[in-house]
């Protein structure tokens, strides 16, 4: 039986996946060694994850002679979209708005930040009008 998706990554599967996205595919000692630079990892710690996360569906693989090679499975849209919905539902309220006032009152957004989002609002403002149109 397939262990049930977490909300969101956690921080080893986010570190392994990262490794994944980069390189497209990756045996265990690839990660491994991709990865004992900044976080020293073993070898035994990162085969026992990736084999999690492929029982979450959120990695593949395939047998090349004795290696598993993986594969990311899930990408890194839908790992933000995973994300921002679980901070948003326990941390917000499930309040999209409570979070984007958040994120103005409480970051550093520099004026190019603001201006960014601002243009974002009113493209996003326009396609809700002109669905609502049709």
């Amino acid at each position: 039986m397939a262990r049930p998706q977490s909300p969101q990554l956690t921080e080893a599967e986010q570190r392994i996946i990262e490794v994944l996205w980069q390189q497209g595919e990756a045996s265990v000692k690839s990660i491994t060694s991709a990865l004992e630079q900044e976080h020293s990892l073993a070898y035994t710690t990162v085969l026992t994850t990736v084999g999690i996360m492929a029982d979450k569906g959120y990695v593949s693989f395939r047998k090349e002679g004795r290696a598993h090679i993986y594969k990311a499975e899930l990408t890194k849209e839908r790992a933000q979209k995973k994300a921002l919905g679980s901070i948003l539902s326990s941390l917000f309220g499930g309040s999209a708005k409570t979070l984007a006032q958040h994120l103005v009152e409480d970051e550093k957004l520099s004026l190019e930040d603001i201006e960014a989002l601002r243009s974002e609002l009113l493209t996003a403002s326009e396609k809700m009008e002109k669905k609502n149109d049709e």
